[in-house]
């Protein structure tokens, strides 16, 4: 199987677990931002992107995100970025197509998580170093 299809339902599955559970607490040196403008094409490919910063990291990190637009209940995934927690400030940025409910520009709700799969007991177990909510504008492009 193909990993990305993989990599994504794992950081879907994450998000969803994230929503579940609540919000992440963001340790002092730990914080996640959003771009205030995202890209959204016409074949419903989307492009989010920001910076964060995490540390003390034992396991692989990753950025996910999720867009939604009308329904504060219904969310798309767009995509995961590889992250490095090293305590410096990176940039990131998702790309995802979003088939099931056409986007249009215009307002619309991001959610970002940085979580990482940290080993216990042999099994990878979500750890969500920071979470952000936030309001950003699709534009076309």
């Amino acid at each position: 199987m193909p990993l990305r299809p993989v990599l994504a339902a794992a950081l879907g599955s994450a998000a969803l677990l994230c929503a579940a559970v609540g919000p992440a607490t963001a340790a002092p040196a730990e914080s996640v931002t959003v771009d205030a403008t995202g890209r959204l094409a016409d074949d419903g490919t989307v492009t989010l992107s920001g910076t964060y910063t995490c540390t003390d990291a034992t396991g692989p990190v990753f950025v996910s995100s999720s867009v939604s637009q009308d329904s504060p209940t219904s969310r798309h995934g767009v995509g995961g970025t590889r992250a490095v927690c090293d305590g410096a400030e990176h940039h990131w940025e998702n790309t995802g197509k979003v088939t099931s409910e056409k986007l249009e520009p215009g307002a619309a709700r991001v959610e970002v998580t940085v979580m990482e799969l940290r080993p216990a007991g042999g099994l990878p177990l979500p750890f969500f170093h920071v979470t952000r909510q936030q309001d950003v504008k699709l534009a076309k492009g």
